[in-house]
């Protein structure tokens, strides 16, 4: 069947490019990688990532490749690609774990074609983007791999704490590292290594990519208790109603019993849940969590003091304060 399996785009001209440019390139290859011999499949998994998606994570990765010298332009797009393909896959996953209606404002893809379907696609896009990897050397595809590894190790250890309300912040943490955290650090270790960094500026730029993926979590579950569905692209309170221990909502299980029995229901009524929201906004715990997003933000900014100034150092400083002010 003709345009059923993914064809190389054109190979780009290696001239200066802009990271917008770059992202143009991702966004081609990632449709590129969806398609299959099975139309279903092209269907669904376009319907997510065609959905929208901040692509945070390619923006982190190209930015640190160019901040790093960086230029050759198609390995560094085919990494990016990978993880984003990455990232989705796990929320089909997600979708069908969290039996959830919503994904970024519109009806999820668990939702609207089933389970089964639903399943087989996530394992297709992740299978996509390992093919993206195929090309490159040992330490690259180790690192992918063991990015997915910890998404893994995440998603059960949030499963085990679900409901638990004797979750704590050290236990959070854990969460955040392994399932945001992960790709966020790999993106950004495998660009500085692909541009040619020393072994101490690769390991400082993952350590920078960690905390980026950790303040984007954070203010994700900010928005859970304090956003809106425009702004958020899903209902808040989904958080509390299924039992995650997000950021606030640890904060506020040490400081209000009546949150801490909420959070024990595993089905809350809805005007259980927003009583519960407006607690955990009345004890302080979302300034303390901004306040802690904050922290790791600074971290961030610190790590690129490994690099020269450059346009690409600027634009990811700028990066870590729109990613913090999501939260404000």
């Amino acid at each position: 069947m003709a345009g059923a399996e993914p064809k190389p785009l054109p190979p780009t001209v290696e001239k200066d490019w802009t990271i917008a440019q770059a992202l143009d390139l991702v966004e081609q290859r990632i449709q590129a990688q969806l398609r299959s011999r099975e139309p279903l499949l092209t269907e669904i998994s376009t319907y997510l990532v065609g959905s929208g998606g901040k692509r945070v994570r390619p923006a982190v990765t190209l930015l640190v490749y160019r901040a790093c010298g960086g230029r050759a332009l198609d390995a560094i797009v085919d990494v990016a690609t990978a993880l984003e393909l990455i990232h989705s896959a796990t929320l089909l996953h997600d979708d069908i774990i969290d039996n959830a209606d919503t994904r970024r404002g519109q009806p999820s893809a668990l939702y609207r074609y089933g389970l089964a379907h639903t399943l087989v696609t996530g394992d297709f896009v992740f299978s996509r983007a390992f093919e993206l990897c195929a090309p490159f050397e040992e330490k690259l595809i180790r690192w992918a791999a063991e990015a997915c590894i910890c998404l893994t190790e995440g998603e059960i250890m949030q499963g085990r704490l679900r409901h638990n309300p004797a979750v704590t912040i050290n236990d959070y943490l854990e969460i955040v590292r392994r399932k945001t955290a992960s790709l966020f650090q790999q993106g950004a270790r495998a660009a500085a290594h692909l541009a040619g960094a020393s072994a101490s500026t690769v390991e400082a730029m993952a350590e920078c990519g960690f905390h980026v993926g950790v303040v984007f979590q954070m203010i994700d579950d900010i928005l859970d208790v304090e956003g809106d569905l425009e702004q958020v692209g899903k209902p808040i309170g989904i958080d509390l109603r299924e039992g995650n221990p997000s950021l606030p909502i640890v904060i506020a299980l040490e400081r209000d019993e009546k949150v801490r029995r909420f959070f024990e229901n595993p089905q809350p009524s809805d005007a259980e849940v927003l009583e519960a929201l407006q607690r955990v906004r009345a004890c302080g715990a979302v300034a303390e969590a901004h306040a802690l997003a904050a922290t790791f933000a600074a971290h961030a900014n610190r790590c690129l003091d490994a690099l020269p100034a450059n346009a690409e150092v600027t634009a990811l400083h700028q990066l870590v304060h729109q990613l913090l002010g999501r939260g404000s």
